[in-house]
């Protein structure tokens, strides 16, 4: 099993094509974090961060007063004025501005890792059929099972091999860019109790990654299960990009309806629990996890069903 996973790892990573999509994550990363920096206030004032903030809640309070605002809305006004406020009474830098402000920034791009762990899971059986390699794995005394699970394991390993670059680098990008200044920031945030909190920003951070990182972990498996089953590189790549891109425009569409709260789509994205704004009204991240591992068994189980059972032969 073991040299089957080194093996796997071997083939991934002496293919130029592995190591071009480190390199554009880590440009895009560099890009990012620059531009963020490039068009940051540097008037130099000690205390502009006060007055933005000051500029800022005005705006909020003046906001809360239209008579038209819904509920939902004003309650968020709210919440947002709360936390300005002790900003000011503790002397907390707000994120923007700081080397915070482009590393969370920075985060966003874990869409780019999904992307390139789903190119690389997609092609991993089916590419195996196109170049009739497949008969060099069969012909080894190792099962079909264990060479399904080598491979998928290495493709895990591959989302969070770039998903440790995409931290190390934004931390070092964006501490150079600001010269590592408020590097001990504390998160200001508020709790499910409405009250205003402080946090470790890298905790939150690295909660962030894990969070999105399972919507990675499940698009891979969608498209590990379909390379098996159609042993197509285009259809597996293809439409799990496709679903990674459109499925949030559907959930839009289906979010009236209540059974929408049983999709795959609706629930994949376990970061909007940190937000506190989830899909539908009542959902739960434990519910959201128990929706995502029955959809996480039931494509794995088809995968392994289809190369184990089905006649493999090249």
């Amino acid at each position: 099993m073991v040299n089957l996973f080194l093996n796997e790892n071997m083939k991934l990573y002496r293919r130029v094509r592995t190591w071009i999509m480190v390199a554009i994550m880590i440009g895009a990363v560099f890009l990012g974090s620059f531009m963020d920096w490039y068009y940051d206030d540097k008037s130099g004032e000690t205390d502009a961060w006060r007055n933005n903030v000051i500029e800022q809640k005005q705006e909020l309070a003046d906001a809360l007063k239209e008579p038209k605002r819904s509920v939902e809305s004003k309650a968020s006004i709210e919440k947002q004025i709360a936390r300005y406020d002790y900003h000011l009474e503790h002397n907390i830098h707000p994120e923007g501005g700081t080397m915070w402000s482009g590393i969370n920034d920075s985060a966003h791009l874990i869409i780019l890792i999904t992307l390139f762990t789903v190119i690389v899971a997609g092609d991993s059986l089916a590419g195996e059929f196109t170049t009739g390699t497949i008969k060099l794995l069969l012909i080894r005394p190792a099962n079909r099972t264990k060479i399904l699970v080598s491979k998928y394991i290495s493709m895990i390993a591959f989302g969070l091999f770039l998903l440790v670059i995409l931290f190390i680098v934004s931390i070092i990008v964006n501490g150079i860019l600001y010269k590592f200044g408020l590097i001990d920031l504390p998160l200001v945030t508020i709790d499910a109790a409405g009250q205003v909190v402080e946090k470790s920003m890298v905790a939150n951070l690295w909660k962030t990654y894990l969070l999105n990182g399972v919507s990675t972990i499940i698009f891979v498996t969608m498209a590990f299960m379909i390379s098996s089953a159609f042993r197509s590189s285009i259809m597996a790549i293809g439409f799990s990009i496709f679903a990674l891109f459109a499925g949030a425009i559907f959930l839009e569409l289906l979010q009236p309806y209540e059974w929408s709260k049983y999709l795959l789509f609706a629930n994949i994205d376990l970061s909007q629990y940190l937000s506190g704004r989830p899909y539908q009204t009542g959902m739960t991240l434990q519910f959201s996890i128990i929706i995502l591992s029955i959809y996480f068994l039931i494509f794995n189980v088809v995968a392994w069903l289809v190369f184990t059972k089905r006649d493999v032969a090249a």
